[in-house]
């Protein structure tokens, strides 16, 4: 493989696997704010208990997803020089905003929401997790401000071929970036309750299947306990509340998705056209929605409109998505194929850098295995976890779940489910904007011709050897991350309560020097 192809190949697996942190830092921290409010105002013990669960969770993803998203920036300088010098008048400033001003607060307010426990009073403690997590959604805007203006460049004007930004306003409140946000914000929240509603819903599974709990002649929980494993009634209370907490928030926040989704597919519709004829696999103009389309497998599969065939359609829905109206003709694959090359050129263009792809013919369809497949996946798996939350929500009126394994690994999936989809909707975002890696803005702005081909993006000077090296390391580096993450969340979520609240299972009236020893951060959380 050229150096190209494996520069996307790093960006894309880096930057898929850092955006798994991202949705449920952004829910999750809110949701453990929310939760210690109603702590600090009904003082019910079961909401400090969930406070510092659920908190301890968060705190493990956000110093994973820190670590992670360090790598993304120091790639723009490794592997894409020419995209950054490029794109970075107008990068400095919402990049230099995200880390002297949300970073900034994110980090102090953990720091002191972490070592204020019992420390500071209680509603100035409550203020340090709220203005952490109002932080980490000002750290999405304005990263988001970034990548939108890739996908609808605005606020700028071309100076020596660069864009250099002339209104900071025009950039920061981009349509484009405030729907992105939106519909990223929403999708964080949808992950969270998911999170919420498996990991509550396995902990009240083992309640009855270690005898704990029981149901009497209605089908109503009898709750009961095991001191000795800290599994006391407000234990119960723990789980059951957060189970109906988590059903609530996935549905509503699945609601909150679609609904800006929606928007964003309209303003596909007007910015960047191929990217919604590719996302329904479009080669005719028209007005139906593809259910189902097929692709014979070979040569050109998948890209050659001649092999793509609707297998089931909805008509007037994909205008509807468009435009909000049912007849409204959204033009296809062979349609625009002529329109942007009559606009953006048939070749790339004879410079040097483009290297040896100079010349080359430039394919406008992004590949339409991955636009169709992940906006695919992105409407099945969030609704999915939606529809389940429903149901568990239900089953849940009886206070506790039944002891069906396939029920509890149900609840467990439905987690996956969540983060499935939003992975896979960057994923369409991102690779539905090839060829470009700023796309054109097609609007009457006066800065159409603002753009950059992707093959002009990558560093000049770096080797295929050196970037496979890099990417080998980083993919390894990211793998051993992944293992420390995943082992650390299960050993606390299978603790439960107490992995976070270990004076539960402790004698408070003798505490034992060698425990004090052993706890080395007892003083902090």
């Amino acid at each position: 493989m050229e150096a190209l192809e494996l520069a996307r190949w790093q960006f894309g697996i880096t930057t898929v696997y850092h955006f798994l942190m991202v949705p449920l830092t952004l829910g999750l921290g809110v949701t453990t704010a929310a939760l210690q409010t109603v702590w600090v105002r009904t003082g019910k013990p079961e909401f400090k208990r969930m406070t510092k669960f659920w908190g301890k969770l968060f705190l493990i993803n956000f110093i994973i997803g820190v670590v992670t998203g360090l790598v993304q920036e120091f790639q723009f300088g490794m592997a894409w020089s020419e995209y950054s010098k490029f794109v970075g008048d107008v990068f400095g400033a919402p990049l230099a905003m995200e880390a002297l001003l949300a970073f900034f607060v994110e980090s102090t307010f953990l720091g002191l929401w972490i070592f204020g426990w019992d420390r500071l009073p209680k509603k100035i403690h409550l203020a340090t997790i709220w203005a952490a997590a109002i932080a980490t959604w000002l750290s999405a805007y304005f990263i988001i401000v970034a990548n939108s203006w890739m996908q609808h460049p605005v606020g700028i004007e071309m100076k020596d071929g660069r864009p250099v930004m002339t209104d900071i306003v025009a950039v920061l409140t981009n349509n484009t970036a405030i729907l992105a946000f939106s519909h990223t914000i929403t999708g964080g929240l949808a992950v969270a309750g998911s999170f919420l509603l498996g990991i509550a819903w396995y902990h009240l599974w083992r309640r009855r299947t270690d005898g704990i709990d029981t149901v009497d002649a209605k089908g109503a929980v009898v709750v009961g306990e095991h001191l000795a494993s800290g599994r006391d009634k407000t234990d119960h209370r723990v789980w059951l509340t957060s189970a109906r907490i988590g059903a609530v928030l996935a549905m509503v926040a699945f609601a909150g998705v679609a609904v800006t989704g929606d928007l964003q597919a309209k303003l596909m519709f007007q910015q960047q056209p191929m990217k919604m004829a590719a996302a329904e696999a479009a080669c005719h103009d028209g007005t139906g929605f593809s259910v189902l389309s097929v692709n014979p497998v070979g040569k050109g599969a998948g890209q050659n409109c001649d092999n793509i065939h609707a297998v089931i359609e909805v008509p007037g829905l994909l205008s509807f998505l468009a435009n909000g109206d049912f007849n409204t003709q959204v033009k296809g694959v062979n349609t625009l194929v002529p329109e942007y090359e009559q606009k953006y050129g048939t070749n790339l263009p004879d410079n040097a850098i483009y290297g040896d792809r100079a010349g080359q013919k430039i394919d406008y369809v992004p590949v339409m295995y991955v636009t169709y497949w992940g906006f695919r996946m992105m409407i099945t798996f969030g609704g999915l976890a939606a529809l389940a939350a429903f149901i568990a929500w239900f089953i849940l009126r009886k206070g506790t779940v039944p002891e069906s394994k396939w029920l509890m690994r149900a609840a467990i999936l439905g987690i996956l489910a969540q983060f499935g989809a939003n992975s896979a909707g960057w994923v369409f975002t991102e690779m539905g904007r090839q060829p470009f890696i700023v796309a054109p803005n097609p609007s009457a702005t006066g800065v159409d011709q603002v753009f950059m081909y992707t093959a002009a993006a990558v560093s000049p000077g770096v080797s295929a050897g050196e970037i496979l090296t890099s990417l080998i390391v980083l993919t390894a580096v990211y793998g051993v991350l992944a293992v420390i993450e995943v082992k650390l969340l299960v050993k606390f979520v299978r603790g439960g309560v107490p992995s976070a609240m270990p004076e539960l299972l402790e004698d408070q009236s003798h505490p034992s020097d060698d425990e004090d020893k052993r706890n080395v951060l007892a003083f902090a959380y």
